[in-house]
């Protein structure tokens, strides 16, 4: 078999999937743009580097004529474009025989409510694919005030050979430790994280924030930590490396993803943490629901509400078993649903059966 990914070079999710199709004997290459292209992966993926001749969207349109030369030449038995109103665009322009589109969040919940164009532009791309794809059934519901056709769910996972607990039993008074590993952009409730923590913060002052990424807003999320005075308390460590991500993520006690987007389509960040055995504190947006189990694996509390986040903050601090219990419930959980193995072979099987 031969898949040709229609794609971001550069994102670690396209490399993920182009790597497992090669470990199970599958030809690949990544069809991607300059301005995606990683030359890194490159070196571990085969890829082809796609022309742009004109700016915006009208770059996937220019494109086709392109694209469908270097399919003809390689002749794929699957084309499979992520991001439905850029890359699937472009992958619907060129007709292939048989034609995957993954629908990954703003492209579904934003783009299409801008205009009458971009609704007819997503409209087209889903009635040209073969089979349509989601990472959460919240979002394959939102693609079906698009198209009619069924939306097949395939949760990006995670690697549990990677993200799994720490050896270390925590003792019940040490410091509580609050955390979060994504961008730092207001779709994320970062600002709402430091408010939110800042009021759990006067009650347990044996605590501290951690926040791991970087975004144009770590600025001003820096100065909110100055000005709320728990500045000395709370580390901006920056972006770090992927294969990092998970011993960050466990240095932590409380995960939190307080995201204020429906376009937080799966909430992969959660599902680490979960795998990891930390116990998780999201807002209820877009798939994050759907991943954590209320009181079980965490607490979901409304968006924009720092004061849910203090009061969830808080219940887990006063509890280490129930921290404990819910750490242990995630790492089920994540075993048994978001297996990122299991995933990538459930979506093998959806390119046989179609």
């Amino acid at each position: 078999m031969k898949i040709a990914l229609l794609a971001p070079s550069k994102s670690i999710h396209t490399q993920k999937w182009a790597l497992f199709y090669q470990s199970q004997g599958i030809e690949v290459k990544v069809y991607t743009f300059k301005d995606h292209y990683s030359e890194d992966n490159a070196k571990l993926i085969p890829t082809e580097i796609l022309p742009k001749v004109l700016p915006g969207k009208a770059s996937y349109l220019a494109a086709a004529p392109a694209l469908k030369k270097m399919l003809n030449d390689w002749n794929p038995d699957i084309l499979h474009s992520h991001f439905v109103s850029s890359y699937g665009l472009l992958g619907a322009m060129v007709n292939y025989k048989k034609y995957f589109v993954s629908v990954w969040g703003k492209d579904i919940f934003v783009f299409p409510k801008k205009g009458r164009l971009n609704k007819m532009l997503i409209e087209f791309t889903l009635s040209k694919a073969t089979a349509i794809c989601s990472t959460s059934r919240v979002m394959a519901k939102e693609t079906n005030l698009y198209t009619n056709r069924p939306v097949e769910v395939t949760p990006f996972g995670v690697d549990i050979e990677q993200f799994y607990p720490s050896d270390e039993v925590a003792e019940a008074d040490e410091k509580i430790v609050v955390g979060t590993v994504k961008a730092l952009e207001d779709k994320y409730g970062i600002a709402d994280l430091v408010r939110g923590f800042a009021l759990f913060h006067k009650e347990f002052p044996n605590s501290e924030l951690i926040i791991t990424g970087d975004g144009p807003q770590r600025a001003e999320y820096e100065q909110i930590a100055k000005d709320l005075g728990i500045d000395e308390v709370t580390t901006f460590t920056g972006k770090v490396p992927n294969t990092e991500v998970p011993n960050v993520i466990r240095k932590m006690s409380i995960f939190a993803v307080p995201s204020t987007e429906d376009s937080e389509s799966f909430g992969v960040a959660a599902v680490e943490a979960m795998a990891c055995g930390v116990p998780v504190v999201v807002s209820n947006v877009g798939g994050l629901p759907e991943v954590v189990v209320q009181d079980v694996t965490g607490i979901v509390t409304d968006k924009n509400s720092p004061d849910q986040l203090a009061a969830a903050f808080k219940k887990l601090a006063r509890n280490s078993d129930l921290r404990a219990s819910m750490g242990k419930a995630g790492v089920e959980h994540v075993k048994e649903n978001y297996s990122w193995i299991d995933n990538a072979h459930y979506m093998l099987s959806l390119y046989k059966k179609y």
